[in-house]
């Protein structure tokens, strides 16, 4: 029998249980986001006026993706009804391309993952952290229609927040679609932030050269013929020798030459120590000369090897997006084990994360990372040093052991999920299309061994196959007996043990 034709006479208008990523689950996304949550959920989330650090432990398919997208639809929806303090979220998920970067910086140095993940900083996070914020905040600058920030919200922020904006984006903007100078010049007309003091140098060592050249013409001339003999005899007296004219050439490009001298060197410590981002030195050093000495004196940039100058670039970045109505940031990391240089290895992901677990950045004021971490990195914690707890201050930042579902609340998820895609005027439930002896608590106890929706809707979208291929059209039959549940709970659960193991799915 056709599934499509279980699924319809129980009222279900597609099959529930046929995704498994919630990243790409249609089913979740448009019917369970704002309705079906974790019994942790609201710990994970907190308030969003208010943004806090949260760590969740959870194995695979436990659902930390899904409070992942939970959280941000729950802060869309607060931005929504709080205009005027939103909170701006950066995502933190794609490691590849700061990873790709740090070991560019390398080169052979460090060919071996363990060692090269042991260099990783938490300046590094930083770094990266702020590369998300500062492109994804230039892109609203820039975009116009939904999502986009006023042009007059922009002309009308202090101009020392301009400035912090614009040298923010010298340093961070990572955008995949133009070039730094491109948008910095973009950003800076929109801004309306004038640069004209910053190339007075360059100015008057054109207007010098220019005035040098044409003296220096006119003393080659002979002007016995143009002008009068008494004016004449005075010229030759006052013939100047050639080196005049370099020296008050050099005079009047000295300054512009300082200048770039001072803006290349620095260009150069901010490639070398930004080691997660891709910067090159001549677009980065004529980005800086739109900057006067003034506005450079004193301003923290990501040149050193220290996070001191980033938590006062942070610092700018949260100045910057009160002004723009954002009050809190909050940063979601997930997918921790997906990057090929990890690739899924415990001690590789420990390596790249324990940087991070820093109590004086996870509470940073006005800060929040919600951390969706793989259980595997639960044994590390457990056997951590005193001075580790003491530094990540755990116990302060709202942690989730393990993200455990236990059989009713898998029982209830499934029954979320079937409602969600009922037919019209249909209240199809799990508990129809079993048998009627196969008793409730022995539903729950059977979605109990599961453990994790993940493999909730693995067992049950393959339980639903099998059934139907187990029957003809002719003969159908529209609920699942206990011997074919019986059957396929064990066979699911060699499964579980096989991926637990690490040699099956």
């Amino acid at each position: 029998m056709k599934i499509q034709d279980f699924l319809k006479h129980h009222g279900i208008s597609r099959n529930p249980f046929a995704e498994e990523d919630a990243q790409t689950d249609a089913v979740f996304k448009n019917h369970c986001i704002d309705s079906t949550f974790h019994v942790g959920w609201d710990k994970v989330c907190g308030d969003p006026a208010d943004p806090a650090t949260s760590i969740v432990f959870g194995e695979k398919g436990a659902g930390k993706t899904a409070l992942k997208l939970q959280i941000a639809d729950s802060i869309a929806e607060h931005n929504k009804k709080n205009p005027n303090k939103k909170v701006f979220v950066i995502p933190y998920d794609d490691f590849n391309p700061f990873l790709d970067r740090f070991r560019d910086q390398f080169g052979g140095r460090f060919r071996r993952a363990d060692k090269l993940l042991g260099a990783w900083r938490l300046w590094d996070h930083m770094d990266a952290i702020l590369t998300n914020g500062v492109t994804k905040l230039v892109d609203e600058c820039l975009v116009s229609g939904d999502g986009a920030i006023a042009k007059a919200k922009l002309k009308k922020m202090p101009r020392h927040l301009r400035r912090d904006l614009l040298l923010l984006t010298s340093c961070y903007d990572q955008s995949k679609s133009e070039s730094m100078p491109s948008r910095w010049k973009q950003l800076r007309r929109r801004l309306g932030f004038w640069t004209s003091k910053a190339k007075f140098p360059f100015k008057l060592a054109i207007i010098g050269t220019i005035l040098t050249g044409l003296a220096f013409l006119w003393m080659q001339l002979d002007h016995r013929e143009m002008l009068p003999t008494q004016i004449t005899d005075k010229f030759r007296m006052l013939e100047i020798p050639w080196w005049v004219f370099a020296i008050a050439l050099g005079v009047f490009w000295i300054p512009f030459l300082i200048k770039a001298v001072m803006r290349f060197a620095t260009s150069v410590g901010i490639k070398r120590r930004y080691r997660v981002g891709q910067r090159h030195l001549n677009p980065l050093r004529k980005t800086l000369m739109n900057f006067t000495g003034k506005d450079l004196l004193g301003q923290p940039l990501p040149n050193k090897d220290r996070t001191d100058d980033r938590y006062e670039l942070l610092g700018k970045l949260q100045n910057v997006l009160e002004h723009l109505d954002y009050h809190g940031i909050v940063v979601l990391m997930d997918r921790l084990d997906e990057p090929h240089l990890i690739n899924g290895q415990a001690e590789l992901m420990q390596a790249f994360l324990w940087p991070i677990l820093d109590n004086k950045f996870l509470k940073h004021p006005g800060l929040g990372i919600k951390m969706m971490l793989p259980i595997e990195l639960r044994r590390f914690v457990d056997r951590a040093d005193r001075d580790f707890y003491q530094r990540a201050r755990l116990d302060k930042q709202n942690m989730i052991p393990s993200l455990q579902w236990t059989g009713s609340a898998l029982y209830d998820l499934a029954n979320s999920r079937i409602g969600a895609v009922s037919a019209s005027g249909q209240t199809p439930t799990a508990r129809a299309i079993f048998d009627e002896s196969i008793s409730d608590q022995r539903l729950i106890e059977g979605f109990q061994t599961l453990r994790v929706p993940r493999h909730l809707f693995k067992f049950l979208y393959r339980l639903l196959v099998a059934h139907c291929n187990a029957h003809t059209d002719e003969n159908p039959s529209f609920t699942i007996s206990a011997e074919q549940f019986e059957s396929a709970l064990a066979v699911y659960g060699k499964d579980i043990e096989a991926a637990d193991a690490g040699v099956g799915v």
